[in-house]
């Protein structure tokens, strides 16, 4: 056997998958060359998820990162050819409006990211897939790009390992199980296993179901459940000779059932001659703790294939003989037929990046078989550069806070998630029921006892309006209210968040804002932190009490994190950011300050102990003033714009920040968490009217055409295609400014972020529609969704009805040449196309009552 190496690059837990041999494939590609893989097992695995995976491809996602990595992958497949494309479909049942409905949504997703999936009629759906009853569906989804790996991901696993080995570059070792990750300082060393210790400057996990044990010995907690996923075979099926491939008929989807049917082609292939019927149990999906999955001498089959029983699922499997009655005629071979384990997070995202807890100790977990390649890229790429040619949000660890990190959250969403695998649509404003009052704040009690209608954001309750104010507001504003008649527009939303918005534009409103992620830095580095992460200058001579928006850019002048920094004192910045990207900006702040040695500064965690109030409205000043001793302390002159100071409201001691979201004059305050409600009351009692988090969030911000980070800014775009770069180019160095400069030296640039209204949005029955999700922007003419010369398409990254303006407006990147205001364009929406229009070239607001009113 052949000895360990006392050292390495990066070591690989878990080379065996087809998510090890990727990542192992893609780095020496990138020019990593001193690289070890260890694996429990064989290589290929045969104790692991790829070892016994479908190994089937869709590009039916509505999430880009999804469709992109799932592309990759099959070009990865087909290059090295190890890729059948034989088509697949999923269908809608004749009584499942929903369902045909979410696959109409599922074409105008592909169109909006690149597939090339359509509708077909259910004669079409039964000439490609002759097994299907025809009569039981009202139409399918076609996907000509969906495929099989051939023969088999196992097998192209071990070939790439194999290759990865003969390059010189990987040392892999089978029947190698990792024991512990050795960290000091925070930072990797090498790990320890049965054979020795691997001194290491990487370590990369892709151990799927295993990785939470691998994880908690590194204490870097990896937030995923394995569950069980239930595959039978039945045959032998005799119309499969003589096909002569792996996959005799295109793939089968019935997720109205929750299922999917494929073949396993001739019987002379590798598992040929039956019918493979898998399944997701959506009422009680079967988690299993990882510390529960058998040993390998223990285990029937595998340690991820355990036992099951029809009676497990057998009304799922009477219907599914109804959809395809084959499956009804074939026995079923029980020795064959397992529930397979695999991984399953609570967001329902894949874990990609390095870990906040542990430097250079590196995720690649819970990735599907149709994504492995492209997982495999994206991770080494980002290991190499610093960032992935894609914007990894969606995917990067970083994402969840600790607290969605422990085992009961973990736990609960893992299970709410695994219902959703495959059955129902979900919307894309849906909440989830588990993990809820994880965080809620001073305010909250109050917002309870108004009726709030609370969603949830990174842990936060937030209330999108109040049933209380729906008896007045929404009779004094009906007439500005619009009902939204289809369903789907109007799920998840409240009509009286509109009502409270028009409110605020009369008198004054105030708003829960504390869900902010908010950071006090200070000490002897704190300004050259600061000023090397942002765009803009917020040091140097920056005055004490000055707030500054601005971004954080990656190495390649890509739009990572939009936030507002405010000085507090010479050496002392406090750091806001939204909820949802507070804890990756957070790892980012602090994974600059190591990578430029900057350790002499502090960082105070506020976001628990410091509640925000918004207060805005006409009558914002005049309302605020009333609890001041001084109420000249708010005039103009003594608080301009864009500044903070510590005051005093009525005894209640109060950092206010003169600052707007939502275009109206007013502050933001900031208060004590013990002090919270006694602010809350004390402008409830004045009048001032509660808005939900809607009007923030959504319907302003998009009036006044604001951006949000993670939808309208995404690290593929720069500053001036969003119209947020600066009108200088500060002296002082920051991150990403050489990308920066060359991007603003262009002529153009490739696209640019315009805010465009619907000119009409009646569907064919006459019904108003109000666009939920991101949905593809068409070239009247040609009827072609525009791309740019980057190769980016065009969707719609916001949208929202403005009741202040009366129309549907959206966001979008449109390419520099179709970039001019007047224009017009169409919106796909449900396979419906309306006309929409630009109205601003970058950012121009439709709502501006008050420019100068807002700022005076």
């Amino acid at each position: 056997m052949a000895k360990l190496p006392e050292s390495a690059d990066v070591v690989i837990v878990g080379q065996g998958g087809i998510v090890g041999a990727s990542v192992a494939h893609h780095l020496i590609e990138q020019g990593w060359t001193n690289i070890v893989g260890l694996e429990k097992s064989a290589i290929p695995t045969d104790i692991g998820s790829t070892s016994h995976a479908s190994d089937f491809c869709f590009t039916t996602s509505h999430d880009k990162l999804s469709v992109y990595t799932t592309k990759y992958s099959q070009a990865f497949y087909a290059k090295r050819g190890n890729y059948l494309k034989k088509g697949g479909m999923e269908v809608a049942h004749v009584d499942d409006d929903e369902r045909m409905a979410e696959l109409i949504r599922k074409v105008g997703s592909g169109r909006a990211f690149g597939t090339n999936v359509s509708m077909i009629t259910p004669a079409r759906a039964k000439e490609l897939f002759p097994l299907v009853d025809e009569s039981r569906i009202q139409g399918a989804l076609w996907d000509p790009d969906a495929g099989l790996v051939v023969p088999r991901s196992q097998t192209v696993a071990g070939n790439l390992v194999d290759e990865a080995v003969a390059s010189g570059h990987l040392q892999a070792f089978a029947n190698t199980p990792v024991r512990r990750i050795d960290v000091k300082d925070g930072v990797v060393q090498g790990v320890e296993t049965d054979r020795g210790y691997i001194k290491a400057k990487y370590v990369v996990l892709t151990i799927g179901i295993w990785g939470p044990l691998m994880a908690r010995t590194a204490g870097a907690p990896l937030p995923l459940m394995p569950v069980e996923h239930p595959l039978l075979f039945f045959g032998p099926y005799e119309a499969l000779k003589g096909t002569g491939e792996e996959l005799a008929w295109p793939l089968f989807r019935d997720q109205g059932n929750s299922s999917y049917v494929r073949d396993t082609g001739d019987p002379s292939t590798t598992e040929g001659g039956l019918m493979e019927w898998g399944y997701y149990e959506h009422e009680n999906p079967r988690l299993v703790y990882p510390w529960d999955i058998a040993e390998p001498g223990e285990a029937r089959l595998s340690p991820s294939m355990r036992d099951l029983s029809l009676e497990q699922v057998m009304h799922a499997y009477e219907k599914a003989i109804e959809m395809t009655p084959i499956l009804g005629e074939l026995g079923w071979e029980e020795r064959r037929s397992f529930n397979g384990l695999l991984s399953v997070t609570p967001d329902g995202g894949s874990m990609i990046g390095e870990t906040p807890e542990v430097r250079n100790l590196w995720f690649c977990e819970a990735i599907w078989v149709k994504d492995g390649p492209g997982a495999g890229k994206l991770l080494a790429d980002w290991m190499t550069t610093g960032h992935p040619e894609i914007d990894p949000h969606s995917v990067d660890i970083a994402r969840l806070y600790p607290a969605q990190k422990t085992s009961r959250y973990v736990y609960d969403r893992c299970y709410e998630v695994a219902k959703k695998i495959y059955t129902p649509a979900v919307h894309p404003r849906e909440p989830y029921e588990s993990g809820r009052q994880l965080r809620t704040g001073p305010f909250y009690l109050r917002e309870v006892a108004l009726g709030g209608y609370f969603m949830e954001a990174a842990g936060w309750e937030r209330a999108h309006g109040y049933q209380a104010n729906e008896a007045t507001l929404l009779a004094k504003y009906r007439d500005r209210v619009p009902v939204r008649e289809n369903e789907w527009d109007g799920r998840h939303f409240w009509e009286v968040s509109n009502a409270e918005q028009l409110e605020m534009s009369e008198n004054v409103g105030m708003i829960n804002l504390s869900h902010f992620a908010i950071y006090d830095i200070s000490g002897q580095d704190a300004e050259a932190l600061m000023e090397y992460l942002s765009v803009a200058k917020v040091g140097g001579t920056t005055p004490v009490g000055k707030g500054v928006y601005t971004h954080f850019l990656d190495g390649r002048g890509g739009i990572h994190s939009d936030l507002t920094i405010i000085r507090l004192a010479e050496d002392a910045y406090r750091v806001v950011c939204g909820g949802d990207t507070g804890h990756r900006d957070l790892v980012w702040i602090r994974r600059m300050a190591r990578e430029r040695n900057l350790t002499r500064y502090r960082l105070d965690d506020r976001s628990d102990s410091l509640a925000t109030l918004g207060l805005w409205g006409p009558k914002a000043r005049e309302t605020l003033a009333r609890f001041l001793d001084d109420p000249d302390e708010l005039s103009n002159d003594n608080f301009p714009f864009a500044t903070a100071r510590d005051i005093w409201v009525q005894g209640i001691p109060v950092w206010a920040f003169r600052i707007s979201y939502v275009g109206e004059q007013g502050w933001e305050l900031y208060v004590p968490f013990s002090y919270g409600l006694g602010l809350w009351d004390l402008l409830f009692e004045a009048g001032v009217t509660p808005v939900g988090i809607e009007t923030y969030a959504n319907t302003r911000r998009l009036e006044n055409s604001l951006r949000l980070q993670n939808a309208d800014l995404e690290t593929e775009y720069n500053l001036y295609e969003a119209d947020l770069a600066r009108k200088k180019v500060k002296e002082a160095d920051f991150h990403g400014k050489a990308a920066y400069l060359e991007q603003r030296e262009r002529p153009n640039q490739p696209a640019y972020l315009c805010t465009l209204t619907m000119l009409e949005n009646r569907d064919a029955k006459g019904v108003a529609r109000y666009p939920v999700g991101q949905w593809p922007i068409l070239d009247p003419e040609t009827g072609e969704v525009l791309v740019d010369s980057e190769g980016r398409r065009s969707y719609n990254t916001s949208a929202a009805y403005g009741p202040s303006v009366g129309q549907v407006i959206l966001l979008g990147y449109i390419p520099h040449e179709y970039a001019q205001e007047g224009r017009e364009l169409l919106l796909e929406y449900f396979g419906e196309r309306y006309r929409i229009r630009i109205e601003s070239v970058g950012y121009r607001a439709l709502y501006d009552p008050d420019n100068e009113r807002m700022r005076s």
